[in-house]
């Protein structure tokens, strides 16, 4: 058997069975912005004398989005935390003939552990599976003539890990936390196209992506759909379920 489906069937089997011994279980949904870190582009020779730089560009962060839906098993004041988030991101480097936008799409679970510190307020670390949905770099040129925008690598290991506090108040939350890719750092060349001519010699014409990893401060608001021990008083009184 692939040894990545055992790993998941594991996993689901492990979190059936902590469901069932759970004193509370909550599900709910979650959106945000995130900011992201990282990016690095170093221009090599491309054989034109005097047209190329060699300087190194690093990335600014820009804002992205995320939304997805959350699950929490409670046990006393400890929790763990599966989660299935969307994600888009975005950083913009700066070359001389003009900006350029990195994007990346992804798909996350993250499975994270947490303690009630006190009242709202909770801490959480653990770590997310990231499936990167796609990746591009704007003016990075395509292999053939109007052929499609090439993709770039962003990690050669699927996690992240995260780490964080929420506070709740009601059905509704606020969590922030800082996520951290564990690929390691690897190049890839890129050849990137200009669309005006109107700009000053050494451009950024052929270069290598040092560092295509972004890490991320993520700001989400959340919103509790289901609570059990909620749903359990409501169907005392009058055997409705509690959203």
């Amino acid at each position: 058997m692939n040894k990545t489906l055992l790993a998941l069937l594991i996993c689901f089997a492990g979190f059936q069975t902590a469901v069932l011994q759970a004193q509370e279980f909550q599900a709910g949904l979650k959106g945000g912005v995130n900011k992201t870190f990282g990016g690095e582009i170093k221009g090599i020779d491309s054989g034109i004398p005097l047209s190329y730089t060699s300087e190194t560009f690093t990335a600014e962060g820009e804002i992205g989005f995320h939304g997805g839906v959350w699950t929490q098993i409670n046990f006393g004041k400890f929790f763990i935390r599966p989660e299935i988030v969307y994600s888009k991101l975005e950083s913009r480097f700066d070359f001389p003939q003009g900006p350029a936008l990195y994007e990346v799409e992804e798909l996350s679970v993250p499975v994270l552990v947490g303690y009630n510190i006190y009242g709202p307020l909770d801490i959480y670390a653990g770590m997310a599976y990231k499936n990167i949905i796609d990746a591009t770099l704007e003016r990075n040129q395509p292999v053939t003539q109007g052929g499609p925008t090439p993709q770039i690598v962003v990690q050669n290991s699927p996690l992240s890990a995260q780490i964080g506090a929420k506070v709740e108040f009601g059905s509704f939350g606020l969590d922030i936390r800082y996520d951290r890719s564990l690929s390691s750092k690897e190049s890839q060349e890129i050849d990137i196209t200009s669309n005006s001519a109107n700009f000053a010699f050494p451009v950024m014409n052929r270069g290598s992506f040092e560092d295509t990893r972004l890490n991320q401060l993520i700001v989400s608001l959340t919103i509790k759909l289901w609570d059990s021990e909620n749903a359990g008083k409501k169907r005392r009184r009058g055997g409705n379920c509690y959203f």
